[in-house]
This record gives C-alpha cells, sequence and structure tokens, in this order.
C-alpha cells in the first residue's frame, strides 16, 4: 500500500471542525450511548471493562464474576455508533480512526468472545449495514475466479513481506507446542511439530504420494519430502508457487510439484492428503465440493490429514449471517467452519472423522510471537516502503484480534483425520 497524499490545511481544518460538530451533536444522545453500554454490561457474565466516557467519567462494566480486565478510553461517542451499526467491523473503524483505546485490545477481544453467548448480537452489524455487508461478501464468493483474487488479496502481499516476521519454516498457520507451553521453545521448534503431526497421521511411507490442498510457501512439503514422500502441492498464489519452487531447488529435495490448481480442479489418486488451514478460505457453500475433491483424490482406506479453524457451534449462525472485520478487511471470502455440519459433510462424502485434537491456545501463543516479531520489524524500519501506517495499524490490530479469539475459545484449531472407506 502507498501512503495516501498529504491534505492540504485547509482541509484538515474543515475535518476537524466536522469532527468536533458532529461530537458535540452525538453528546446530545448520551444516554442512548449509556444504553448501548448498558446492553454490554449485562452481557459481561465473566470479566470487566473499565470504560472512560468521552466527558472523562469512568464506567465499569461486568465485574460480576472473574475473567479478563479491560480497560477502554472511548475518545468519541462517535465508537459506539459503529459498534452498534456496523459490528466489528465499525469497531476497528473507529479505534484506526482514534475514537477509542486501550492498553491492552487483546484482553477486550478476549473478553467479548468469553462472553459470546450472554452477549448476543451486542459486537454484530445491524439493519442496512449488516445487509450492505453481507451483499459485498456475496461479491466476493469464492467460485473458481472469486478464490483466486481472494487468496492474491492476501497472500501475494509479496514474500519478501511475510519472510520478516515467520518463523524460518514459514509456517503461517497455527505452531504445536510442547506441554507445558514454555517461553523457551521457539516457535519455530514448535511449527516443525505440527508439520510432524500433520504427516503422521497421513500414515505415509516412503515412496508414497501426498496431494497438500494450499501448500503455503511449502513447510509441510519439505517435512514430507525430506522423509521421503512424493508431494504435488496446489496453491492459488503465483508468489507462494515461486516460493516453494525455489525452496525445492535450493534444499535439493526430489520428487515435488507445485501447480497453480484449484482443489475443485484436481485429477489423480493419492495415498493421502494434507490440507492446514486452508478450508478457511473455501466459504461455507463450497464445504461439500471441497470434502468430495478430497474424497475422490483418496485411494480406498486413504487418509486426510486436516488442520482448520473452527467457531463455537452455539454461535455459528450468528456469525454466518454478519461479516466481521477479518472478512472485511483481511480474509475476503473467510469462513470459519461450524464443526458438526462440516463433519456430518465429510461423512456423507465417506471420510470418517478421526482422532480429532484441539489446541487453541496454542494459536493464541503462536499469534503473540507473530506480533512481537512484526513490531520489531516495524521498528526497524524493515518493511518494503510500499506497506504504509494504515496498513501496518491493520495488521497490527489483525494479530490482536485473532488472538484474543483464540485465548475466548469462541474459536479452537484443531487436527482431525479423514479416514476414506472402503
Amino acid at each position: 500500500m502507498n501512503a495516501p497524499a498529504p491534505s492540504s490545511g485547509r482541509q484538515h481544518g474543515a475535518a476537524t471542525r466536522n469532527r468536533t460538530t458532529l461530537d458535540a451533536l452525538l453528546a446530545r444522545f448520551a444516554p442512548l450511548f449509556q444504553k448501548i453500554l448498558d446492553r454490554i454490561d449485562h452481557g459481561l457474565a465473566a470479566g470487566s471493562i473499565e470504560t472512560t466516557l468521552p466527558d472523562g467519567r469512568v464506567r465499569l462494566l461486568g465485574g460480576r464474576a472473574p475473567g479478563p480486565a479491560a480497560v477502554v478510553k472511548l475518545i468519541s461517542w462517535r465508537a459506539l455508533l459503529r459498534l452498534a451499526t456496523r459490528g466489528s467491523v465499525g469497531w476497528y473503524i473507529g479505534w484506526s480512526r482514534g475514537e477509542w483505546s486501550s492498553p491492552d485490545p487483546v484482553a477486550l477481544f478476549e473478553l467479548f468472545v468469553l462472553n459470546r453467548n450472554t452477549l448476543g448480537n451486542a459486537g454484530r452489524a445491524s439493519g442496512l449495514w449488516r445487509r450492505l455487508q453481507r451483499v459485498w461478501h456475496r461479491l466476493r464468493e469464492n467460485n473458481r475466479a472469486g478464490a483466486r483474487r481472494n487468496i492474491e488479496f492476501h497472500y501475494d502481499l509479496g514474500n519478501d513481506f511475510y519472510s520478516l516476521w515467520l518463523d524460518p519454516t514459514m509456517s503461517y498457520s497455527s505452531a504445536l507446542f510442547a506441554r507445558p507451553m514454555s517461553e523457551a521453545e521457539s516457535l519455530e521448534v514448535a511449527q516443525q511439530s505440527k508439520l510432524e503431526a500433520i504427516l503422521a497421521r497421513t500414515e505415509t511411507l516412503p515412496g508414497e504420494t501426498i496431494l497438500e490442498i494450499g501448500c503455503g510457501w511449502g513447510s509441510f512439503v519439505a517435512v514430507a519430502a525430506r522423509g521421503g514422500r512424493k508431494v504435488h502441492g496446489i496453491t492459488l498464489s503465483p508468489e507462494q508457487k515461486r516460493a516453494v519452487e525455489t525452496r525445492a531447488v535450493q534444499d535439493g529435495l526430489q520428487d515435488v510439484t507445485v501447480s497453480l490448481t484449484d482443489y475443485r480442479d484436481v485429477t489423480g489418486v493419492y495415498d493421502a492428503v494434507a490440507s492446514i488451514e486452508m478450508v478457511e478460505a473455501v466459504g461455507q457453500a463450497f464445504w461439500p465440493t471441497y470434502l468430495a475433491s478430497i474424497s475422490r483424490a483418496l485411494k480406498p482406506g486413504g487418509r486426510a490429514a486436516l488442520q482448520y479453524i473452527a467457531i463455537d457451534d452455539a454461535i455459528f449462525e450468528a456469525y454466518a449471517g454478519n461479516v466481521d472485520f477479518i472478512q472485511r478487511y483481511v480474509f475476503p471470502g473467510g469462513m470459519l467452519i461450524s464443526e458438526s455440519r462440516f463433519q456430518a459433510i465429510a461423512a456423507e462424502h465417506g471420510l470418517a472423522w478421526r482422532d480429532r485434537r484441539g489446541f487453541g491456545l496454542d494459536y493464541a501463543e503462536t499469534l503473540r510471537r507473530w506480533r512481537v516479531a512484526f513490531d520489531a520489524v516495524v521498528a526497524d524500519g524493515l518493511l518494503p516502503a510500499r506497506f504504509d501506517r494504515e496498513f501496518i495499524d491493520l495488521w497490527r490490530y489483525y494479530l490482536m484480534y485473532c488472538e484474543g479469539g483464540f485465548r475466548g475459545g469462541g474459536i479452537d484449531v484443531a487436527q482431525v483425520t479423514l479416514v476414506k472407506t472402503p
């Protein structure tokens, strides 16, 4: 992204006066905003928010039971107006425009997710905004053309960008830490453990074939190929394809192929399939197609090793009926899975669900370490010049938002083995 052109002093002064006028108008409706705060207060069964209001008063929301203790300063009532009308999308806009602040947004996000059932739709878009955001989301549907656009939007930011803050394996998915988790264990070691766990689930032997759907920058391809497997990785990202090919040559990996192939267009039969956090880019409408493709690619008795992100089934309908911050700004077309629905579709395609293992707090720790690395890169001025302050702030918010979600327990990451019934 390029930095926006500076505005003239006259334009800046006019914008400031308009904001001041709007804030003065909104202040007259403070009792209505207090009702929004009442709703949040009633929905906080655990944890609390110490809230400084625009007029300087402090109000404690929640505090009835132990939980995260968030601190929020509402600089303008506009932040609450955005939250009430546009949900998490509006809340991000308010943060990006300085309408609210917090010394630790992760605690706030964790708190909202922890209280997801009692808060109801307090953090979701409503009315016209909800309908408009749904229309926008439908335009980013993951048909063949849309999937390629959506993947390129996120992953083709550049290998030079991701390589600065990911660990040396270039794994852009949750690591799997040893128990108990320790700061002494490096992210690279934990990522390697995740990759080896996926390989073990395939139960393949040297010389056998694995299809990886969504191969990223080749971290799993490298582990499997070093173990003697023949690996075909598919991706929709030209940047990732180039990286995997370069990696295979540099590391002397044998029997590795990578292609720009949609999962719907896979041909051939493999001993096993691996797919690590790719299903989130599929979309609910295409879950049956995705699982049918896996079933078609597997030999009878073959195993598919999946790592996926799921959202609590209890709130899936509300989540699926809205568009959140991640879908709007980071992963267009994205959709976390409903585990029960996904498992039922897998069964319809002859795929038996085996050995699920969830490790959501590992993802929270992975995200925290990514943020630390990202912040260090920014502080050292190492990001390519095309990434402006708006982009940097967006990505830092994204990493905090996701970390809070996993800490709050409303979303989980898991590995599962799908066995194709003979």
